[in-house]
Order: C-alpha cells, then sequence, then structure tokens
C-alpha cells in the first residue's frame, strides 16, 4: 500500500478530481490550500501584478522568494494503482511551466478503518 501525495495549482483539483474517478480513484483527501515554492524565486500573483503596473507588486520583485498557493492531494492505493495514479496526475496537471506541481509516492506500513477494525489492503474498496 502506498500513499501518493501530490502538490499541484490551485486551479487543477477539479480537473484532477475528474480525471482520478475516471480511473476508477474516488477516494483521496485534498487540502484546502497549502503554501510552498520549488526552485524559482518568482509568486506569480506579484508578477502579474508587475506586469499590470501595480506599484506595490513593482516594490515587492526584488524582495525574494514568495510562497505561492497549491493545492495538496493524497491518495492511499494498492501497489498496484500507484502508477496509474502518478501518471493521470501528470497528465493532468502538466502544462509544461514552472509550478506545475510535485507528487512524492510513500510506503503505508499499516492502515485501519475505525468503524469496523478492518485492516490493510480491504480498507482501501
Amino acid at each position: 500500500m502506498k500513499e501518493v501525495m501530490a502538490v499541484i495549482r490551485m486551479n487543477k483539483i477539479n480537473d484532477t478530481k475528474r480525471a482520478l474517478a475516471a480511473v476508477g480513484i474516488s477516494s483521496f483527501t485534498a487540502t484546502g490550500r497549502v503554501m510552498g515554492r520549488g526552485k524559482g524565486q518568482v509568486d506569480y500573483r506579484i508578477l502579474a501584478g508587475a506586469k499590470e503596473g501595480y506599484q506595490e507588486a513593482i516594490d515587492q520583485l526584488g524582495q525574494g522568494p514568495r510562497l505561492v498557493p497549491k493545492r495538496l492531494l493524497t491518495v492511499t492505493v494498492p501497489d498496484g494503482k500507484v502508477k496509474t495514479v502518478v501518471d493521470t496526475i501528470i497528465k493532468t496537471n502538466k502544462t509544461g511551466h514552472a509550478g506545475d506541481g510535485k507528487i512524492f509516492v510513500l510506503p503505508i506500513h499499516e492502515a485501519a478503518r475505525v468503524r469496523t477494525g478492518e485492516t490493510g489492503d480491504d480498507i482501501l474498496d
């Protein structure tokens, strides 16, 4: 059993939910808003404001890296479905531009359904 954690663009969550459901993955957890950044040092909101001529945005461009709002999606699946989940998330979120996101795959050693006490892969159905 594995947990797939994906950090994606805010505006891609609905497309990602639909794409996962289309490949048979309907159970997941989404965190409303997380803040982060990759190697880039640009806050895209400030860059957009600077392009539109807002002086406040222009003044902030030289002040170093900013955190960018993203969504965190976690999907726990049997080992055999990891590739499907990862490929679906990449296909849905890839724009070819910096900020498309990151995916992490982590092992899950044990899991239990609280209501019934079931454990292991059985809880994923």
